[in-house]
């Protein structure tokens, strides 16, 4: 029971930093990267359906996208999304492609996603140590109802805070690499 405890809490920190990821390839640097338009959602045929469903993403250039839709009356309804979406870049259209050309970043610019990557980095550090303290919380649960030992529930818990150690560590490592990667010119 304690083992799946402390899987299950590995499993779900594991969970968080990959969301972390996901946030992160959402947050701008310098170069251009498919995964900055994941967030956008395109109406096709009154659905609301996410752009890399409707439309190849693809790298033309160190600063520009390429959006390539499957069905040419889609581009109206992308350059739409493109412009509404909370990223302040303006896609150009020449024939059937969507070309969104990415502004060199400001250092102020820079300094602000720097700031909203540490404030993600520190939501997914409090993820992980509110799954934490539910294993915790599950270990000593067992302990009460003497369906674990003593001994046995101060080892878990102490592998349980070596596993969130280890979680912190990562979000540590991802938020360094997310500002080094802002910073560059």
């Amino acid at each position: 029971m304690i083992e799946e405890i402390k899987a299950d809490a590995d499993e779900r920190m594991g969970k968080s930093i990959e969301a972390l990821h996901a946030v992160f390839a959402r947050i701008r640097t310098g170069r251009a990267n498919p995964g900055l338009l994941d967030g956008i959602e395109v109406s096709y045929y009154g659905t609301d359906t996410p752009l890399n469903q409707v439309a190849s993403i693809s790298v033309e250039d160190a600063r520009t996208l390429s959006v390539s839709p499957w069905e040419k009356n889609l581009i109206p309804d992308i350059e739409k999304a493109i412009l509404k979406s909370d990223l302040g870049i303006t896609p150009a259209t020449s024939g059937a492609t969507v070309r969104v050309p990415l502004p060199a970043l400001t250092e102020e610019n820079r300094r602000d996603l720097a700031r909203h990557a540490r404030q993600e980095a520190e939501n997914a550090r409090i993820a992980v140590r509110n799954i934490r303290r539910d294993a915790i919380s599950d270990i000593r649960e067992l302990v009460k109802e003497k369906e674990a030992a003593e001994d046995e529930g101060h080892r878990a818990e102490e592998a349980v805070q070596t596993i969130t150690d280890r979680r912190i560590k990562e979000v540590d490592d991802t938020l360094e690499a997310k500002e080094t990667d802002l910073m560059e010119i």
